[in-house]
């Protein structure tokens, strides 16, 4: 049995260590929000928090996750929508959504270290895969995000550091 802490709350699995956290969190843990996309960690769509950053939970191991705060977007916020999450519905960002989970993580985690990033810094950061093409969509939310009150734009929750 492997022992994970997910949205705050310990979860035992009994799968083998090298098994994908992606494939973990949605047929072990319900946790679905995080899709399949390229498996190989390319376009985005698996990204998840782990301990506070963003990575592509379809190429990494369960076993890498032991010990560490993973966060999905289920867990991005414990009543109603995390502040990036109202961004995204505010600017219109996503269109079919299939990678807006991802984008979002990612966005939560660009805030979280950068509070008012340059353009160059959210296309350098941001570099999940958008079939519709909303990166200006994206750049538009993630600015009115680093122009809101620095305390508490693109804020990591807690239970994720």
């Amino acid at each position: 049995m492997l022992e994970l802490i997910v949205n705050s709350r310990r979860h035992s699995v009994d799968v083998e260590p090298e098994m994908p956290l992606l494939w973990v969190l949605r047929d072990h843990l319900g946790f679905s929000g995080a899709k399949y996309g390229c498996g190989v960690g390319i376009c985005g769509s698996c990204t998840v928090l782990v301990d506070g950053e963003a990575v592509r939970s379809c190429t990494m191991p369960v076993s890498a996750a032991i010990g560490r705060k993973v966060v999905t977007i289920e867990g991005l916020a414990e009543n109603g929508l995390h502040r990036v999450q109202q961004a995204w519905i505010d600017h219109q960002v996503p269109q079919c959504g299939y990678c807006q989970t991802g984008m979002i993580i990612a966005a939560v985690a660009l805030l979280a270290k950068v509070p008012r990033p340059s353009d160059e810094e959210i296309d350098r950061t941001m570099t999940n895969l958008c079939r519709c093409g909303t990166y200006a969509r994206v750049r538009k939310a993630i600015h009115a995000l680093a122009e809101a009150p620095p305390a508490a734009a693109g804020k990591v929750p807690e239970e994720s550091r």
